[in-house]
């Protein structure tokens, strides 16, 4: 990374409001949001109905969503988790009887309850100005009169085409003709505009107690799902006051359990035991040092973390800067290490997306939204258009013991989290990617980038990656381990990273995966600045 010199792209700076997604159209309707007078939260809401609909792969009415919200006014952080339970009739019981050795990734069997649409609406009520034709109105625009599709969207149907094609439902949207449809094809999903509009008109009470969760249960019975409407009927979403660390006089919001926030907690709390500005950017110590913890957190998330209505989490320890400490002495600066703990449940870099706001007060909003998978479970619930999550397929393990093994009623370990970081009090940056395991890995290194070494908020995201594989894998297994890294960061690092027992798989300089997303405020000027990945099609704009 060159300071002070070329970014791939402009940092994108504003006063009175700025809107960060991964697409330019869910942008446009966020910034719409706030020039009808709208604040983050308003802003935020819009633009994720809109990625709903324009980025159909990542998120939409049948995935889940955590959400955290500054108030300029109060200097109050809230917090919303929007994610839902397992079937009531699901447990490993029943899958290993039916001769499943491990829970379905893919189809009717791996839904969960889709959470995203009570956290929205429990957004809407709590912080929102605007009415809510105002915020399904681009949704609802793209849906019905459709949208020119990208290249990026083009090729994620076509890398999903052989999964898609196994549900007639789900084929007769994305793969009309038996194709993947090309760039630039205007792309409609008039099932979904109806089910947005039932969805504006009835509130959460159509989605979960009415006709939406009668037909989606209805659909799950027809084809061999255990999802029933009477398992949405009491779905609430839950708010609270997030989970914070200090961080060089700094304090990190992150979202709790079932989210994996706490893992990009304990990462900051052992890094604290670090100096590293003295380090140096993407110096071969730096880098060991971050790998090395990330190791360290994930272990402790795979031993420890679920769903805390059904699993006693030591969350508090987790967090404390003595347990990091003690963490922090078992880095060894000279040699990478080959085991640290154990865990069970499958990897997967999963498909998500992740959006922030601010407004011209100071308030500010960091949103993460998922399916989970990419197209989710690929199944779309019969002519509603929702395609619906593969959440219990993908977080449950059928390890008896582990604290993620399928329940009914359980919610799983989610990979969603989002950061929200304030100094004295005071907005300082709302940031976040998706990417599944990657998603704390890469959230660690964005806050440093911006904290320990002074990058400003595109530099922050554009600075060469790494990912450290596996994550919620099994990682007690020796020489298990691989750094995926960008080959930018040179030679001398790499080949010292390898001297220290790093197996690397070395990538193309902008390959390490994520769409890393940041907003900053200025405290003295009220100057907003914005990064977006150039890894995609991340789009910031200010007004």
């Amino acid at each position: 990374m060159v300071r002070n010199g070329t970014t791939q792209r402009a940092l994108v700076m504003s006063k009175n409001g700025m809107v960060a997604t991964g697409h330019p159209l869910a942008t446009a309707a966020g910034i719409d949001a706030l020039r009808r007078g709208g604040n983050a939260m308003d802003a935020a809401i819009a633009a994720a109905l809109a990625t709903g609909v324009v980025m159909p792969a990542m998120n939409g009415l049948g995935g889940d969503a955590f959400i955290l919200y500054y108030e300029a006014k109060s200097g109050k952080v809230t917090a919303i988790n929007g994610s839902g339970i397992a079937p009531r009739k699901a447990s490993a019981e029943y899958f290993l009887e039916r001769n499943h050795e491990k829970m379905p990734f893919y189809g009717p069997l791996s839904v969960a309850v889709p959470g995203a649409v009570d956290a929205y609406f429990t957004a809407i009520d709590h912080f929102c100005r605007l009415d809510r034709a105002d915020l399904f109105r681009h949704a609802i625009a793209y849906a019905d009169e459709g949208f020119p599709l990208t290249h990026s969207g083009s090729r994620i149907i076509a890398g999903s085409a052989e999964h898609l094609a196994e549900f007639d439902t789900s084929a007769s949207i994305f793969l009309r003709g038996g194709q993947a449809p090309a760039p630039g094809t205007i792309f409609r999903q008039t099932d979904l505009a109806r089910s947005l509009r039932t969805v504006e008109a009835g509130g959460p009470d159509v989605f979960y107690r009415g006709e939406i969760a009668k037909a989606i249960g209805a659909y799950m019975k027809k084809v061999g799902g255990l999802l029933t409407a009477d398992d949405f009927a009491d779905h609430q979403s839950v708010v609270y006051d997030p989970i914070s660390a200090e961080y060089r006089g700094h304090t990190v919001y992150e979202t709790t359990l079932p989210s994996q926030g706490l893992i990009v907690l304990e990462e900051l709390n052992i890094l604290a035991n670090a100096d590293m500005a003295a380090l140096g950017l993407n110096s071969a110590d730096a880098i060991h040092t971050m790998v090395e913890t990330k190791k360290l957190a994930f272990a402790d998330r795979l031993a420890y973390a679920g769903d805390p209505a059904f699993v006693d989490v030591p969350l508090d320890t987790l967090l404390s800067k003595e347990f990091a400490a003690r963490r922090f002495a078992e880095i060894d600066m000279a040699r990478a290490k080959d085991q640290v703990g154990a865990g069970l449940i499958p990897e997967h870099v999963g498909d998500t997306t992740y959006l922030c706001t601010m407004d011209g007060e100071g308030n500010a909003v960091s949103l993460i939204t998922s399916l989970s998978a990419g197209f989710g479970s690929q199944v779309v619930a019969g002519d509603t258009g929702i395609m619906l999550n593969n959440r219990a397929g993908r977080g449950f393990t059928l390890e008896e013991g582990h604290p993620n093994v399928i329940e009914g009623g359980k919610k799983t370990m989610h990979t969603l989290n989002c950061y929200l970081i304030t100094l004295g009090g005071e907005i300082r940056w709302v940031g976040g990617t998706p990417g599944g395991d990657g998603q704390p890995q890469w959230n660690m290194q964005v806050i440093t980038n911006l904290i320990d070494y002074g990058l400003n908020e595109q530099e922050a995201v554009e600075a060469p990656r790494w990912m450290s594989f596996p994550g919620s894998d099994a990682i007690s297994l020796p020489n298990d381990f691989e750094v995926r890294i960008e080959g930018r960061v040179g030679q001398e690092v790499l080949s010292e990273l390898e001297a220290r027992g790093h197996k690397l798989s070395v990538l193309g300089d902008w390959a390490s995966g994520g769409d890393a997303l940041v907003i900053g405020r200025d405290a003295q000027t009220g100057v907003l600045s914005g990064g977006g990945d150039a890894r995609n099609e991340c789009t910031v704009t200010g007004i």
